[in-house]
């Protein structure tokens, strides 16, 4: 049966920030699943990068691994560090953007 998960190592410990590298003025992005059900992604944002105002068809959980990210939901900025998540609700506006150089994870439930 092939991987449910792509782009990163199985039966193996690692650190999820170092599953994904700084990019100088970008934003970069690495899928590890995405069904209907479910979107896993790594992001790194150099600082000042941003994911522009959008909305999801899905709950998006976001945890910093990395540096500080604010969030905005609804209009209200939230500062992320590593450690600490968020979910940003289905339906509303939300933009990523990195306040210092930042690395999230996101898990989308659709």
């Amino acid at each position: 049966m092939a991987a449910k998960m792509k782009n990163i190592s199985q039966a193996e410990v690692l650190v999820l920030k170092d599953q994904i590298a700084y990019q100088e003025g970008q934003v970069v992005s690495k899928t590890l699943a995405q069904n209907s059900a479910l979107s896993i992604t790594l992001f790194s944002f150099d600082k000042g990068e941003e994911i522009s105002t959008h909305a999801s068809g899905g709950d998006a959980f976001v945890t910093c691994l990395d540096g500080v990210g604010k969030i905005t939901i609804d209009g209200v900025d939230y500062l992320l560090h590593e450690g600490e998540s968020i979910v940003m609700p289905a339906g509303h506006p939300h933009a990523v953007y990195g306040e210092e150089a930042f690395k999230m994870l996101l898990v989308v439930v659709f």
